[in-house]
């Protein structure tokens, strides 16, 4: 009975340091222009457990810190897609994409091409 009681002490503790409380990924996500930058990064760092969001404009590239212990990606990819900016794992709801600004709508190739940078 003591073996098992180690045993499971250890599996639960090894699984409890397993989770990285800082650990950096990145996600792709689509936008236009520092108003989606805004919208994307609120959306993301309003998620419990994310502690940092960057997005490029220019990458689309979405570098985040968070707390493996509170959230995943996953999750941060759905709170992102339910503000209007599809990622490669959700794409946003068609009454989320609606609810961006008129110069945000990125699957407009008529906006895309108003935002290209010479």
């Amino acid at each position: 009975m003591k073996k098992l009681v180690f045993t499971l002490t250890v599996l639960i503790s090894t699984l409890t340091f397993a989770q990285n409380k800082n650990a950096k990924a990145s996600l792709e996500v689509d936008g236009v222009c520092d108003m989606c930058k805004e919208r994307i990064e609120k959306a993301a760092i309003s998620t419990k457990g994310v502690k940092s969001a960057k997005w490029s404009v220019a990458t689309h590239e979405l570098k985040l810190i968070f707390d493996e212990r509170k959230t995943n990606l996953d999750s941060i990819s759905k709170s992102v897609a339910a503000v209007g900016h599809d990622t490669k794992a959700y794409t946003a709801t068609d009454e989320a994409y609606d609810s961006v600004h008129p110069c945000c709508r990125y699957r407009d190739e008529a906006v895309k091409e108003d935002h290209k940078q010479d």
